[in-house]
C-alpha cells in the first residue's frame, strides 16, 4: 500500500517508524483508511461473535461452504450489472436457508454440502466468462476490498452489524442451548430445527459482511480461527465470545495497518495472523498441560506402603 501511494505522489510515506502514535495518526488521516477500519470493525466484531458458535456447532465445513458459494453470487451481480456484495449476500442467504432446512442432517452431509460448494465455483466461473465486461469488481471479492470500500458501503456495513448483533442477542440463549446439546434443548421446548435455520442465515449474513475484508475464498480464517482460539482459552461461553470478539477486532486492525505500509494485501495478513494466533493458543496449551504433568511426577509420592496397610481397630 505504501508503494502504490508514492506512486501517486505521497513520497513521505516511508514505512513505520518507532513512533506508534505518529503512524497511527498519519495512518487514519486518509478517508480510505478510516473507512476501511470501520467497516473493518464491523464486519470482524460479527465474525468473532457468529464465528463462536460455528465452531460450537461444529458447522466450519458449512460456513466455507457459504463462503465459497457466495462468489457465484458476485459473479450473477456482475453479469447482471448491479453490486456485487449484493449478489454476496443473496446467493448466501438461499445456500444458508437450504442448509438450515436440512436441520440436524446436516452433520454428516459433508459430501453433499462439498459438491453444492463445487458447483457454485463452476458456475461463477460460468458467469464471468459470459460477462463481456472487466470483471474486477468480482475478482474483488475473492480475495477482498476494504481499501476500495465508499462511505455508504460503510454505512451499510455497519447498519447490517447491528441488526445482526441484535437478531443474535433475541436469540443467543436458545442457539446456546441447541448448541451445547440439540437434544435436551429440543425436550425442553426449544425448536431446535429454527434455530438452526436462524443461525444459518445470520452466518451468511456474516460472511457477506467479511467478504470485504478478507474475501470469500480466505474468510474462513476470520470466522473460524477467533472462535476457535476463544473455545481452547474459555470455558464460560460469555467470555468465550467476548474474547473472540476481541481477536477477530485485533487481526483485522493488525492486517490493516500492516497491509497500510507494506506492499502485502489485507487478506494474506488475515489469514497468516489467524493461522499463528491459533498455532501459538496450541503450542500454549500443550506447553501448560506438559508443565502440569511434570509438576505431577515430580512432586512427592504418598507413603503406599502406609496406606496398604489396613487403619487400626478403635476399641471401645
Amino acid at each position: 500500500m505504501t508503494g502504490a501511494l508514492a506512486s501517486q505522489g505521497y513520497g513521505f510515506l516511508s514505512g513505520p517508524s518507532w513512533n506508534l502514535l505518529a503512524d497511527v495518526q498519519n495512518m487514519l488521516s486518509f478517508a480510505f483508511m478510516r473507512n476501511a477500519f470501520a467497516a473493518g470493525t464491523a464486519s470482524a466484531v460479527v465474525a468473532g461473535l457468529i464465528g463462536y458458535f460455528v465452531v460450537l456447532r461444529a458447522s466450519s465445513f458449512a460456513a466455507h461452504a457459504i463462503s465459497h458459494i457466495g462468489f457465484a453470487g458476485a459473479a450473477g451481480a456482475v453479469l447482471l450489472g448491479v453490486n456485487p456484495v449484493l449478489g454476496v449476500g443473496v446467493l448466501s442467504l438461499a445456500a444458508s436457508v437450504g442448509m438450515g432446512v436440512l436441520g440436524r442432517r446436516l452433520r454428516g452431509r459433508d459430501v453433499v454440502i462439498g459438491l453444492v460448494m463445487a458447483a457454485s465455483l463452476g458456475l461463477g466461473y460460468l458467469f464471468i466468462s459470459l460477462y463481456s465486461g472487466n470483471a474486477t469488481d468480482a475478482y474483488a471479492v475473492l480475495f477482498g476490498q476494504i481499501f476500495g470500500i465508499t462511505v455508504g458501503a460503510v454505512q451499510i456495513t455497519v447498519l447490517t452489524s447491528v441488526v445482526v448483533l441484535a437478531l443474535l442477542a433475541v436469540f443467543y440463549r436458545p442457539l446456546l442451548f441447541a448448541s451445547l446439546d440439540e437434544e435436551v434443548a429440543e425436550a425442553r421446548g426449544i425448536r431446535v430445527g429454527a434455530v438452526g435455520l436462524g443461525f444459518m442465515m445470520l452466518l451468511a449474513l456474516a460472511v457477506t459482511e467479511a467478504v470485504q475484508v478478507s474475501g470469500v475464498l480466505l474468510i474462513f480464517a476470520l470466522l473460524v480461527a477467533p472462535g476457535a482460539i476463544a473455545g481452547r482459552i474459555f470455558r464460560r461461553p460469555a467470555a468465550a465470545l467476548a474474547l473472540s470478539a476481541g481477536v477477530a477486532v485485533l487481526i483485522t486492525w493488525v492486517s490493516l495497518a500492516l497491509a497500510f505500509f507494506t506492499p502485502y494485501p489485507v487478506s494474506f495478513y488475515v489469514t497468516s495472523l489467524a493461522f499463528l494466533a491459533y498455532l501459538g493458543v496450541r503450542a500454549a496449551g500443550r506447553g501448560a498441560g506438559l508443565g502440569r504433568r511434570l509438576a505431577t511426577s515430580l512432586s512427592p509420592g504418598r507413603d503406599t506402603a502406609a496406606d496398604a496397610r489396613p487403619a487400626a481397630t478403635v476399641r471401645m
